[in-house]
């Protein structure tokens, strides 16, 4: 009997040291299955944004899925670098997804001379979540309806024509420093920390025009103090049905039939495994029509890319945002 009691010891023994040894050198991910724990998005904006609303009712739907919780923690700053960095730099383990825009994403790293990170090298972009498309609108006395229109009237009031956005290099400073090149019409940039100012100094005409977000134009379209000349991007806007693009009207330049994207990435370097996971949890919440709702509801058109297909769609987009940024003449060091 003391015999068989010590073999069988020996053997327990034995096979607790062969499965603690096959666990050595392995990350903690793996020796659980994804996820074990919760998952942070990390949108590098304020709260409250556009992009801000999109990750939490997204975190929510794929939470169901995933079956942990996902924290979404704002961390702006430096043009959306700051947080953008953080999930760059942290473990490739998927417990950490920026969710932001192509500002941090793909513009930035042309803007910039100097960055803590290279989207590029440093980032695997997950999916393209969304196209952002933004209005191209103007003050009720500018004597424009259209984009035809608009062009003409600043190029002949040469020097007088100002225009805001809400930081250098974003969307809005690039397409209108781009307006002002191409039409000679030497207008002043007026950059704002942030949409809504930017906005409220349009209304009351310190401002002539300016590229925003649907989410924040829109409810002063609909009231008359702001008129819209049309969208940015290939396909209008669900929530603004009678705007036509600016292509449409026949102004087929790149710089404005492009749209900006919402995207999710991961560290460079996340196990194929883990992108699977997150990639199917992703194309799941994509179909939930509170999702589909919000994002509508900001602007936005759903887009919901592969890792492969947003590869693609970003290496496409990189020479127009790097020629528009060289045509704007914009750099920060």
């Amino acid at each position: 009997m003391d015999t068989i009691q010590t073999n069988r010891r020996q053997f327990i023994a034995a096979t607790a040291m062969a499965a603690g040894t096959s666990l050595i050198g392995l990350p903690a991910w793996a020796k659980a299955a994804y996820p074990a724990k919760p998952i942070r998005f990390i949108v590098p904006f304020n709260p409250g944004g556009a992009t801000d609303i999109v990750a939490r009712v997204l975190g929510e739907a794929m939470s169901k899925k995933l079956g942990q919780p996902i924290i979404v923690e704002n961390k702006a700053g430096a043009s959306a670098m700051l947080g953008t960095d953080q999930v760059a730099k942290s473990a490739p383990d998927g417990y950490n997804v920026v969710l932001s825009l192509s500002t941090s994403l793909l513009i930035n790293q042309f803007l910039y001379s100097k960055m803590a990170y290279n989207p590029q090298k440093d980032l695997l972009m997950l999916s393209e979540i969304a196209s952002a498309p933004v209005t191209l609108v103007v003050h009720p006395s500018v004597p424009a309806n259209n984009m035809q229109e608009l062009l003409a009237w600043v190029k002949k009031n040469k020097s007088k024509v100002s225009y805001g956005s809400w930081g250098v290099g974003s969307y809005a400073h690039l397409g209108g420093a781009y307006m002002s090149k191409t039409m000679d019409a030497d207008m002043s940039h007026v950059a704002y920390r942030g949409e809504a100012p930017m906005i409220q100094e349009l209304i009351g005409g310190q401002l002539q025009l300016c590229f925003s977000s649907a989410q924040n134009t829109k409810p002063f379209i609909d009231a008359g103090r702001l008129k819209a000349i049309g969208v940015t991007g290939k396909q209008r806007m669900t929530v603004l049905p009678n705007v036509p693009t600016i292509y449409e009207q026949g102004v087929t330049d790149d710089a404005y039939a492009i749209a900006g994207f919402v995207g999710m990435a991961l560290p460079a370097g996340t196990p194929q495994a883990v992108v699977d996971v997150l990639s199917a949890a992703l194309k799941e919440a994509s179909q939930d029509a509170k999702v589909q709702e919000r994002m509508e509801g900001a602007g936005f058109i759903s887009v919901f890319s592969t890792p492969e297909e947003f590869s693609k769609t970003y290496a496409q987009a990189v020479p127009v945002w790097k020629s528009l940024i060289e045509v704007a003449e914009a750099k920060v060091d």
